[in-house]
């Protein structure tokens, strides 16, 4: 297996550009089905997960085809099969938009529960809620969910709890549906409204996306388009938080400030230095520090509130903070894997329930590291990177899953880092 081998304590300097959002790319892709043409999607992101997304629907018979400036094209016209197996899941949580595409589009839908990071229950009860909702029969029944309509009809939905995975879902088979969709209690996050966008570029109608209440004119005939990813928000943040933990000064290109306000607002919080700027061409924000941080405490919430996916990162950052902080993960119960492999490095860290207090050290110290999931990967990756010493990260196939050439643009901002295959 490979991993790396960081040399931290160097400051992070320099320039780097985000890539395609991941999160949005994993419903994007599988959204293309519903256009019953060839789809163009760009500004994708070079991670494995968009790989492991490209071989299921090859095996599912569509076309796709990736092009040399970083895009896909996705033509459903030979989908032979509305079953995706265990197999095929396996390695992949967001798979289950399959589910609302394939019923939204064929009325049929068979999905292995699929796989991805141990973080914690991530159940599908509220998707499967929307799908009865409009008039699909869904059985689970030997780690499969079948889901089946004669016909889709519109219906007012109601999620027990903000679900960025259900209201995706939901948007993907209501845009099938004859009537309106209402999702109400709806998510907010950016990739449900770049979602959106792309379903209203192929055709759809849907209203309300980024605020709560989502509006879904189905039974629009849809077609092909070309369409471009928004940035990563959370890639964008754990180069912020990189930038800041090494007390670095970092220029981040292709951002939308506004998707980053919440991380930006703790961050300069703790006393680094946060500017937003727009060179004419895109926007950009740039990160400098030099001192020690304050302590800060932060809860994760639905957006606009501090992402989940950034509290790993964020905790690596403040273990080295004058003072204690307090951080509250209110979204996953098993984000906190990270912490023992950050104690191996002399963060003073004690967790309760879903609270962690975080006793800020002098300085951290290089060791060996095993990641547990994607965004336990960035936060090991951080605290290399600020430690003293050498440390070895391993699991690394967490990291491919979700960060495009992460180790080529740390190395380009100065940091020393090795990947050992």
């Amino acid at each position: 297996m490979s991993h790396f081998i960081i040399n931290g304590g160097n400051r992070l300097e320099g320039v780097v550009t985000i890539s395609g959002a991941k999160n949005a790319a994993l419903a994007i892709i599988p959204a293309a089905i519903l256009a019953g043409e060839s789809c163009r999607i760009e500004n994708l992101p070079a991670i494995e997960d968009v790989r492991i997304l490209e071989q299921i629907l090859i095996r599912m018979g569509a076309t796709v085809e990736f092009t040399p400036d970083q895009g896909m094209r996705v033509d459903p016209r030979g989908i032979s099969t509305h079953s995706v197996t265990f197999e095929m899941v396996s390695l992949l949580r967001a798979s289950y938009y399959l589910l609302g595409a394939l019923l939204g589009r064929y009325g049929y839908a068979e999905i292995a529960l699929p796989g991805g990071c141990s973080i914690g229950q991530r159940p599908i009860d509220q998707h499967i809620k929307g799908m009865r909702a409009l008039g699909a029969e869904v059985v689970i029944k030997g780690g499969v969910v079948r889901a089946q309509a004669s016909k889709l009809k519109g219906a007012e939905i109601y999620l027990d709890v903000v679900s960025v995975g259900a209201t995706i879902n939901i948007m993907l088979a209501a845009v099938g549906a004859e009537g309106v969709t209402i999702i109400n209690n709806a998510a907010k996050e950016p990739h449900v409204v770049d979602v959106a966008n792309f379903l209203n570029m192929m055709g759809a109608s849907v209203r309300g996306a980024g605020t709560d209440v989502i509006r879904i004119a189905g039974g629009r005939k849809l077609h092909g388009c070309t369409y471009a990813i928004i940035p990563d928000q959370i890639e964008a943040g754990t180069f912020m938080i990189a930038a800041a933990a090494t007390r670095g000064d970092v220029v981040i290109n292709n951002v939308i400030p506004t998707h980053l306000e919440a991380i930006s607002a703790k961050l300069m919080e703790s006393g680094v230095r946060v500017i937003e700027g727009d060179d004419g061409r895109e926007f950009f924000i740039r990160v400098t520090s030099q001192s020690r941080p304050r302590a800060v405490n932060l809860k994760t919430l639905p957006y606009p509130g501090f992402p989940t996916d950034l509290q790993q990162p964020m905790m690596a950052f403040l273990s080295t903070a004058a003072g204690n902080s307090f951080i509250v993960e209110n979204i996953f119960e098993e984000r906190f894997n990270h912490v023992s492999e950050l104690r191996r490095m002399g963060a003073n860290i004690t967790i309760n329930q879903r609270t962690a207090l975080v006793e800020g050290v002098e300085a951290l110290s290089g060791a060996p590291l095993y990641a547990s999931d994607l965004r336990a990967g960035a936060s090991l990756m951080v605290a290399a990177l600020m430690g003293e010493g050498k440390s070895e990260l391993h699991n690394i196939h967490y990291i491919d899953r979700g960060y495009e050439f992460f180790e080529h643009k740390l190395r380009a901002l100065g940091a020393d880092i090795l990947r050992v295959e």
